[in-house]
């Protein structure tokens, strides 16, 4: 026999210790089995749990009547390692192990229990110590009970592991903190287990002999480490309420798939380990086809989900996990009426990176609507009439957009590296807009884009991500477009993207010298929210609607919200939202260090993108002679670029003479002078100027 043992449990040892290799031995050896068969290591998939305490004994109240009995119950955290080892369908009892415990009620628990009722833990114990199973904190180890009278029961058929009603004993460490010491190890109630388990490992033996050693297939069918929540389709974009003032009040359904092997946490408040979906609006339009900018034009405040189905709309091979969690492959749908409220809750609440947000039962509820009333459009994607009429916006396309944020994939992604999967939870889909004026209706015009912005919809744009701070932080981005509606005249088109960072953006800066000159600029952001009490912003006001500032500094222009020291309810591009900076200018693009600001902590970051370039000097055509006039500046270069980007390059003679052929007269030019004698100073020479002494500088 001990041939069998040790072949058998060679594969397991290294997976345990405090003397588990010992318990392991003594459970076969105790035995009487032959030496072939099937032996299966397993751990709980499903399970639930019942104590039955007498809370009298908790305070050292001894009496014969059943009075104060209270039943706590519990779930089994899907897939735990509570593990038990089966030879040829015969329990042979559990290895040192623990199984987490989900609490579905509650009672009035003293103390140290009460605050520790949601991450409790029944732990099975190495070989030698006095008791088989205790009941602890599962983060603190602090003991609670101990649990002796024990009956195992295995129902193979079923996969059935069950411990009938145990005796618990106060621990002495319990008995202690309650201060009631003689009550250590005094029964207080009962335990009982009921337990499906499955497979994690299949040794099979013959004569003693190990024959193959299999590792069965993970019940989970998600293709992504860890949990992964993604928007998996958006349905049914409708208007809910009437009108209010220029506005109007729009909502999506969502329906979320977990493309990720672990089961996702689902716990609804006031429990604060859950997704919450905000919902957004966006247009795109302007130009001779109707791409020039995209905008945000509505945004919605946040569903809190609450108890996952188990769907396969992604089609990912659901598990069959649901309830207090999202299955690995399984898809949770929300429908438009759900998701539209009116009990949404606000975003300034959420820490959008780590998913972190208070408990519903809190002195900080994330989702309380007391003292304030819903008007038509409340807590939806408020939206402006104007921004949906059709006969204003004729040509425009429309996207819809949602989001999941979630704690559990930031917690995850801390505790294993190379596993953070806080930045595909965006989707888009487009739609088609009918009418005037309220009410609007609403068609899909395309399939869900998973996984994406709705910002990666826009023709012709160019985007540069930010990420301040990786692995701290979330990111953003800055999309841009440049267009050439007139001669001598560029278009520049910019949105600025946040989408899961906390800090916010609080400010664009593009360098641009004395001679660029702007015209027609705009700024755009979508509506927000009115403030109510207990919306989570400083003084229950609501976000700032004020535009951004347009400031001229030396050799720049910035624009920006307040800073946060000013307001911290500053109108900053705070996460799932977009903003829009757009402006002429007399100058063609070129490649540029633009600076981003922050709203709530980092120093300002710089990306390179493309904005008006600065001219060494302005040039004008007057046959083929040129001003400036460089007379006695002789060899140096002289490059002219004309308004398509096209460069021609002289060099002056002994004289500082120059000229340029076949020039066009009436087209903007710009010429840049290189000179191994003088460096050339930055200036605008107007129409016919005779500039007879240029502004050098000295000599290099």
């Amino acid at each position: 026999m001990s041939k069998l043992i040790l072949i058998a449990l060679l594969p397991f040892l290294g997976l345990f210790s405090n003397g588990s290799d010992n318990l392991l031995t003594e459970q076969i050896q105790n035995t009487h089995v032959s030496d072939t068969g099937t032996l299966e290591k397993m751990i709980v998939g499903s399970g639930s749990v019942s104590m039955s305490l007498n809370l009298k004994r908790f305070r050292g109240i001894r009496s014969g009547t059943k009075t104060g009995q209270n039943v706590l119950r519990f779930e089994v955290q899907p897939n735990s390692f509570f593990t038990v080892l089966v030879f040829n369908n015969e329990l042979r009892g559990p290895v040192p192990s623990s199984m987490n415990l989900m609490p579905q009620n509650s009672a009035a628990l003293p103390g140290k229990m009460n605050a520790s009722a949601g991450q409790l833990v029944v732990e099975s114990m190495p070989w030698g110590d006095p008791y088989e199973l205790t009941v602890r904190d599962g983060k603190s180890g602090f003991v609670f009970f101990n649990v002796e009278g024990l009956e195992y029961d295995y129902d193979a058929d079923q996969h059935l592991f069950s411990i009938g009603m145990a005796r618990l004993l106060m621990s002495k460490e319990f008995a202690a903190e309650l201060g009631q010491p003689a009550e250590a190890g005094s029964v207080v109630g009962q335990i009982s287990i009921a337990a499906i388990m499955r497979d994690i490992e299949v040794t099979q033996v013959v004569d003693g002999e190990v024959k193959s050693d299999v590792l069965p297939a993970e019940p989970s069918v998600g293709g992504v480490p860890g949990p992964d929540v993604i928007v998996g389709d958006i349905t049914g974009l409708q208007q809910f309420g009437s009108s209010s003032g220029t506005q109007v009040g729009v909502a999506v359904g969502t329906t979320s798939c977990n493309a990720g092997v672990v089961d996702l946490d689902w716990f609804a408040l006031p429990e604060n380990d859950h997704p919450v979906i905000p919902q957004n609006l966006y247009r795109m339009s302007g130009g001779p086809s109707n791409n020039d900018r995209f905008e945000q034009i509505g945004q919605s405040n946040v569903k809190h989900a609450f108890t996952a189905l188990m769907e396969n709309v992604c089609n990912f091979g659901c598990n069959g996990v649901s309830g207090t969690h999202l299955g690995s492959g399984c898809s949770d749908p929300y429908t438009v009426s759900l998701n539209s409220g009116p009990s949404l809750g606000s975003r300034a609440w959420i820490n959008p990176f780590t998913g972190a947000y208070p408990r519903g039962d809190s002195a900080t509820p994330p989702n309380n609507h007391t003292g304030h009333t819903h008007t038509g459009p409340a807590h939806l994607a408020r939206t402006e009439i104007n921004d949906l009429n059709t006969a204003l916006n004729p040509g425009a396309t429309y996207f819809a957009e949602a989001q999941y944020v979630t704690p559990h994939e930031y917690v995850w992604c801390q505790a294993h590296a190379g596993q953070c999967n806080m930045y595909n939870n965006v989707s888009h889909r487009r739609y088609t807009v009918t009418g005037t004026g309220s009410p609007f209706s609403f068609s899909a015009a395309a399939p869900t884009v998973q996984g994406k912005p709705a910002l990666g919809e826009w023709t012709g744009s160019t985007g540069v991500q930010i990420q301040p701070d990786p692995g701290n932080d979330g990111i953003g981005s800055l999309t841009y477009k440049i267009t050439n509606p007139a001669p001598g005249v560029w278009h520049y088109e910019y949105a600025i993207y946040n989408q899961n960072l906390d800090r916010a953006i609080q400010s664009f800066s593009l360098p641009m010298g004395a001679s660029v000159i702007l015209s027609n600029v705009g700024f755009h952001a979508p509506p927000q929210q009115p403030g109510w009490t207990f919306d989570g912003t400083v003084g229950n006001t609501g976000y700032s609607s004020t535009p951004w500032t347009q400031t001229q500094t030396s050799g720049a222009m910035t624009w920006s919200s307040e800073t946060f020291a000013q307001n911290q309810n500053a109108n900053a591009v705070r996460w799932g939202t977009l903003y829009n900076i757009r402006f002429d200018a007399n100058q063609p693009p070129a490649a540029v260090n633009a600076t981003i600001g922050f709203l709530k902590t980092g120093a300002p970051i710089t990306i390179q993108i493309q904005g008006p370039s600065t001219p060494v000097g302005s040039v004008t055509i007057s046959g083929s002679v040129l001003t400036p006039d460089l007379r006695g500046l002789r060899g140096a270069v002289v490059t002219l670029t004309d308004s398509h980007q096209v460069k021609r390059t002289v060099t002056t003679n002994s004289f500082g003479a120059y000229s340029f052929d076949n020039v066009a007269t009436g087209d903007t030019y710009t010429v840049a002078v290189t000179s191994k004698l003088y460096r050339f100073s930055s200036q605008t020479f107007p129409l016919n100027d005779n500039v007879a002494n240029m502004n050098f500088v000295g000599q290099e």
